[in-house]
């Protein structure tokens, strides 16, 4: 583990692992300590965001609202000493990742969003969008309950316990270890930060996808085929908002590629990166 002080002197947490120039990872939740990413890549730099994991609370809590955590990111790179990185953001991280894309865009070599949140450029994701993917698991054991759970959610008439039991349908396999990372997610969300990451002002949809138009990297945006945040379809029109995107979508996953199939997520990570590689350099051999 490494600390860094970003520029309002809150002291941050990384976790490295491996050697090289690292992938660096940002966790969602909003607001999850780093540790349930695990370790993406042979090289792969995670930053526990302010006030989750080691790092520190700051003294001004309006300091979570993710497009105030940007220069957090930007002060990681510049202590490790990069260029340019390559940045990976996952479900509500993917809205960090994609602010920090648009404010600094020449510091940028790749993108990769996994499960991205569509919060952040303005995408809206249906009830009938969500009903579509949930009803295609009918066949799944614990399918009744989850599904009358998604249905007074939608009736916007939800119990207290109706936003955990709909859980399954954000896996492809509900298995244990599943469970695991669900149970582990309740005891490491900051949930006052959560609270402020999309306070309003947070984020401008329109200005974003403007910005976006002018991104010129490389971007991975993977998809589960059962993910009710960010069904497939919806993903297709995600990734279309960028110049050079890639849509990779996880046949029979959920909203946690590496949880579902870890053997599939390394595969579409080296296909994606040899690809943007003899892009770059057309005279190479992969």
């Amino acid at each position: 583990m490494g600390k860094f002080t970003a520029v309002d002197g809150t002291r941050l947490a990384y976790h490295r692992t491996g050697e090289g120039d690292p992938l660096i990872c940002l966790p969602g939740g909003p607001m999850q300590a780093s540790a349930y990413l695990g370790d993406l890549a042979a090289s792969s730099v995670r930053l526990d965001l302010r006030g989750t994991g080691e790092s520190a609370v700051p003294a001004d809590p309006a300091t979570y609202r993710c497009d105030r955590q940007v220069d957090d990111v930007e002060a990681l790179r510049v202590h490790l000493g990069l260029d340019q990185i390559d940045l990976l953001g996952h479900s509500a991280g993917a809205s960090l990742a994609i602010l920090y894309a648009t404010r600094y865009p020449e510091r940028v070599r790749r993108l990769v969003l996994l499960s991205p949140s569509p919060r952040v450029v303005g995408l809206d994701i249906t009830d009938e969008d969500r009903r579509e993917l949930a009803e295609a698991r009918r066949g799944e054991p614990w399918f009744a309950g989850a599904f009358a759970a998604f249905e007074r959610i939608w009736a916007g008439e939800p119990t207290e316990d109706d936003w955990a039991a709909i859980a399954p349908f954000l896996y492809g396999r509900w298995d244990a270890a599943s469970q695991a990372n669900v149970a582990r997610e309740a005891t490491e969300i900051n949930v006052e930060a959560a609270r402020q990451y999309y306070a309003d002002g947070a984020l401008d949809p329109d200005a974003t996808r403007a910005a976006l138009t002018d991104l010129q990297v490389p971007v991975l945006l993977t998809a589960g085929e059962h993910d009710v945040s960010l069904p497939p379809k919806r993903a297709a029109e995600y990734a279309a908002l960028f110049p050079h995107a890639e849509l990779a979508v996880q046949p029979g996953g959920g909203h946690f590629p590496w949880v579902d199939d870890p053997e599939w997520l390394a595969a579409t990570f080296l296909r994606a990166t040899r690809s943007s590689s003899a892009a770059a350099d057309p005279g190479r051999t992969p």
